[in-house]
């Protein structure tokens, strides 16, 4: 058995709860399908009228494929490469120079390691602090959801309301791309669109908007540990 969130919007929030369901250990696409199934079973027994969609590209369904952080990008580079180069730390950063290297060459470079605390996140988009917790991340998120999704796929995530990324445990983990979904769909009911928020406007609407980091335990203050996509 396993535990793991899914992400949905409730009363103007987005908002989470935890979930037990049979694991299926391996790492074939075959076997993260069969726990993504087991996932949303799980979610279903609790809430007949649910609609789970996987954000990965573990899901069975293109658009949730689509909103892969892998497949997404933001100003024609990878969110991988956005998020680890406006890292920001006491001392040092942000190394813009890891926008043009591989993404895994860029999470996996020296400096993020070796640079002191993690103190925010500096991009062309503005300065962005650590709390709310995963606010830089939802917003260049949505930013590349909004400059690679048709008008069609949009309309098609909002007919899901529960929204869920197998490989996500927040024991492990901050930033989730099913939880950023969760906030594109609460978007498309109060706006129909997705609003294009300066990053001040966005962090305002996230702190009264964004509640399943409390839901799942993710402290709101704090030092923060090395944030990881």
């Amino acid at each position: 058995m396993a535990e793991r969130p899914a992400f949905y919007v409730r009363q103007g929030k987005a908002d989470s709860r935890l979930y037990s369901f049979e694991w299926f250990p391996g790492f074939s696409v075959s076997q993260k399908q069969k726990s993504v199934e087991s996932l949303h079973r799980a979610i279903l027994a609790a809430d007949g009228e649910a609609r789970p969609l996987e954000a990965s590209t573990r899901s069975r369904e293109p658009v949730g494929v689509k909103l892969s952080a892998f497949r997404l990008r933001l100003n024609g580079y990878t969110l991988e490469n956005v998020f680890q180069s406006a890292k920001v730390f006491e001392k040092g950063g942000p190394y813009s120079d890891l926008l043009e290297v591989p993404p895994k060459e860029a999470k996996r470079d020296e400096r993020l390691r070796t640079s002191g605390p993690l103190t925010g996140f500096r991009c062309q988009e503005g300065e962005f602090p650590l709390i709310p917790r995963t606010v830089f991340y939802d917003y260049i998120y949505i930013s590349a959801v909004r400059q690679s999704l048709s008008g069609d796929e949009m309309r098609a995530v909002s007919e899901y309301n529960y929204f869920t990324d197998i490989e996500f445990n927040p024991a492990k983990s901050v930033n989730t791309q099913a939880g950023a979904v969760s906030i594109i769909k609460l978007m498309l009911e109060e706006y129909g669109r997705l609003p294009d928020f300066s990053g001040e406007e966005f962090i305002r609407w996230h702190r009264e908007h964004v509640v399943y980091g409390q839901s799942l335990g993710i402290p709101a203050s704090g030092r923060a540990k090395r944030q990881e996509m």
